[in-house]
């Protein structure tokens, strides 16, 4: 089927879903790691705790990307089901995980809340490949990019500025402040409506022989496993070779997710989470003091929160600037993307030398670049190197190198490297900027001339 050239605002509505899903992932990624330590857990354990997410990855992504293949309803079409039903189970779990009233609730709300947006999100991927002409296609992504940098900044600083409205950031031991509940509730309704948007705006190209499409379900029926299996046999080159890249970019940011927070509230503003310490609260001296220790460090923990928000409006400002750049021109992703990372990297490094949140800007800047081009360069060269009739699978299956390093990551991945260093969690950016550095030279591995940069012969 010849597909026709689309215009910016098409593009748009197709992709608008992903403030949604980047609202769901910004959340989750900036302050989930604050739930649990005011809910007792101790920093080392954090990565262990963040292992539902990367788990559920790698088992929700190829299935719902080898079902969405395979679906076709009269009224949502393929795709479109996947992106309801994940919208519906994220909202509930956005919505439910800070009132967690004990660590075990907050990491199955997190386990829920990430299998959720991955039913959404790997057949958003596949929409693009689906609707997009492949000329059109580093176009799309990197619309894709933009919204998602607008979720990640406005979601990241949902604490602080419910906080500046008068809602409290303070609580009682083990309990979560209401200004990070307010910010998952607004959280839960923005991903429920972007989604709808999205799905009563765009329209998919049916099959374009339905019969051999019934046919090919039926056939299929059972061999779910087999075909999996097969797939990843028949992986293309070029997808292996954008694994290793992924592999490192995403070690890189899981530590961000996971860690960024204690690093920076104990490096930057010396006020490390209260529940690390033993207090006697029956003790009034010590309950004043864990007050005080917990007002310091909920006050730093929006700042950092804050902070880590501008990595969404930089990598939306890339996003911009790609996006004019490959609507008008061929594109070479893979020197775009080598350099993206290389820029994230010294980002990350840099945060070892922050000592206030102006600086502390300008390191996210830095890894916002980096981020805006992790989120559209890979599935632009990847959907231009796998057969188009297997797109939702693929894309699921590429999934695998990004779930993978964040497993390796959160069983002991980033507390034993970061070690190497030394003890102080500030260890572990550095970490992750080495990391980004070694995905940035990956690139050189990639040498299929259709995924670096698409031409028309």
């Amino acid at each position: 089927m010849k597909k026709r050239i689309l215009g910016f605002w098409e593009i748009w509505n197709m992709s608008f879903g992903f403030l949604g899903i980047q609202f769901g992932f910004a959340l989750q990624g900036g302050f989930m790691s604050r739930i649990f330590q005011t809910l007792g857990a101790d920093k080392e354990s954090l990565p262990l705790l963040w292992i539902a997410a990367p788990l559920t990855g790698l088992i929700v992504q190829p299935i719902i990307g080898y079902l969405s293949d395979k679906t076709w309803h009269s009224r949502l079409g393929r795709r479109r089901p996947y992106f309801l039903i994940g919208a519906i189970l994220s909202s509930i779990a956005l919505f439910m995980a800070p009132h967690s009233s004990a660590l075990w609730m907050a990491v199955g709300f997190l386990w829920i809340l990430d299998a959720s947006i991955n039913i959404s999100m790997e057949p958003f991927r596949a929409l693009v490949a689906d609707k997009l002409h492949e000329s059109q296609r580093s176009y799309g992504f990197v619309v894709q990019a933009l919204i998602i940098g607008v979720g990640t900044l406005i979601a990241s600083n949902l604490p602080w500025l419910v906080n500046i409205l008068g809602v409290s950031n303070e609580a009682a031991p083990g309990i979560v402040p209401m200004s990070v509940k307010v910010a998952f509730g607004i959280g839960a309704i923005v991903f429920i409506t972007s989604i709808l948007y999205t799905i009563f705006t765009t329209d998919e190209y049916p099959p374009e022989d339905m019969q051999a499409f019934e046919k090919m379900k039926a056939e299929s029926k059972g061999r779910f496993i087999q075909d999996i299996v097969e797939n990843i046999g028949k992986m293309p080159a070029t997808m292996v070779k954008l694994g290793v890249v992924q592999f490192f970019s995403w070690f890189a940011f899981f530590t961000m997710w996971s860690m960024a927070m204690p690093a920076l509230t104990e490096h930057v503003y010396q006020a490390p989470a209260p529940m690390e310490v033993a207090y006697d609260f029956s003790d009034k001296g010590q309950l004043e003091e864990f007050d005080t220790a917990n007002a310091k460090y909920q006050d730093a923990s929006d700042k950092v929160g804050s902070a880590m928000g501008i990595y969404g409006l930089s990598s939306m400002g890339f996003a911009l600037v790609l996006a004019y750049i490959s609507s008008k021109f061929r594109v070479n992703r893979k020197f775009t993307h080598m350099v993206s990372l290389i820029i994230g990297g010294l980002g990350f490094i840099s945060m070892y030398f922050a000592s206030n949140i102006w600086h502390l800007y300008g390191s996210f800047l830095l890894v916002g670049v980096a981020w805006g081009s992790i989120l559209s360069m890979p599935y632009a060269m990847l959907s231009s190197a796998v057969d188009a009739k297997k797109m939702g699978v693929y894309m699921g299956l590429f999934n695998m190198f990004i779930v993978l390093p964040q497993i390796v990551a959160a069983i002991g991945g980033i507390n034993l490297s970061y070690k190497l260093l030394g003890d102080q969690t500030i260890n572990a950016m550095i970490i992750a900027g080495i990391c980004l550095l070694m995905a940035a030279f990956a690139n050189l591995l990639i040498t299929n001339r259709k995924a670096i940069a698409y031409t028309i012969d």
